[in-house]
């Protein structure tokens, strides 16, 4: 027997793995890139201008306050393109750019860097920013346009906001206004994304197909989708609406595929998961039915998250060999 043998004792985690921080940022912007596509393709020059200017306002954002507190720069890690990306898809093809920045300074500033960085902050920063235009700029932040048939249209638009000038574009209501006024959008058309609404709450197809990447590689956890998703579906069945409208129609996929299952504002837990997932979801059929407002996917994942803490105490599975009073 060796008895030279060292033991090392250091506190928790003791099981690592390879796979670094860094690597699931960038794997979840890879995962992105489909919607991003899609959101261009439908949106035209304005909907890159927007993606750009958020991504830019928020690694700034980040970069400042990092500097500030002297910290370590961590903007090549990829969370803050992820929150700008996030924030930029949640938002109307319409959003003046300047407006744009200022959400993506408050999604990292106040979502984020206040709370001490990346593995701190309660909320998902992006949904912060989406909050904050909501609250601020309510007029700009619910004016939609149908999608852009031209590229010159495109670049008018971009060219008019610039200036300060409207310019005349189709405009439309999502359909989830639609659906308040009793007409339902066919479900081709939310699947594919020819549609109006935020940039990226078109294309369910695009979402889902990032989305079966970040599961595949295991970087989120398929439960709080599926309880997400199913429990608005049960939901929306039971008190008489259509259930497939309303899990395509909106930024449901969006939001629980890649804001509610973020690593840091979400439960550890399985069980915890599971009760995250039906809790966003129930929430988000509340609102839709009976509250003023007719999406409430924001909401549910800002509501759930502050649940978070007591969802990761209440339902820590027991050690091994632990006896309960």
């Amino acid at each position: 027997m060796n008895n030279n043998q060292q033991l090392v004792v250091s506190s928790s985690p003791h099981v690592r793995d390879v796979t670094t921080v860094s690597q699931i940022m960038w794997s979840v912007v890879l995962a992105l890139l489909p919607a991003v596509i899609a959101a261009v393709y439908f949106f035209k020059l304005q909907a890159l201008a927007i993606i750009i200017v958020s991504i830019i306002g928020a690694v700034l954002t980040e970069l400042i306050f990092q500097k500030v507190r002297n910290k370590k720069i961590t903007i090549d890690d990829g969370s803050a393109v992820i929150t700008g990306i996030l924030l930029a898809l949640t938002l109307p093809p319409t959003m003046p750019l300047w407006m744009v920045f200022l959400g993506s300074v408050v999604a990292v500033g106040l979502g984020k860097q206040v709370f001490g960085g990346l593995g701190y902050n309660p909320f998902n920063p992006a949904l912060v920013g989406r909050a904050f235009l909501m609250a601020a700029y309510t007029v700009k932040m619910t004016t939609w346009v149908a999608p852009i048939n031209s590229g010159s249209s495109s670049v008018k638009m971009l060219i008019g906001q610039l200036a300060g000038r409207n310019v005349d574009l189709v405009s439309t209501a999502t359909p989830l206004n639609l659906a308040g006024k009793g007409e339902i959008t066919e479900y081709w058309n939310l699947f594919i994304g020819h549609i109006g609404g935020s940039l990226g709450e078109t294309s369910a197809f695009a979402l889902l197909l990032g989305a079966a990447y970040l599961i595949y590689k295991g970087y989120i956890s398929w439960r709080i989708p599926a309880g997400m998703i199913a429990s608005v579906f049960i939901l929306s069945m039971i008190f008489g609406q259509d259930p497939i409208f309303h899990v395509l129609a909106g930024g449901l996929v969006l939001g629980a595929f890649y804001m509610a299952t973020d690593m840091v504002t979400s439960p550890i837990t399985k069980m915890g998961r599971w009760i995250f997932g039906i809790g966003a979801g129930t929430l988000v059929v509340i609102i839709r039915i009976w509250g003023g407002y007719p999406e409430g996917v924001l909401y549910s994942i800002l509501l759930m998250n502050t649940a978070v803490p007591l969802l990761n105490r209440y339902t820590r599975p027991r050690s091994f060999g632990e006896v309960t009073s």
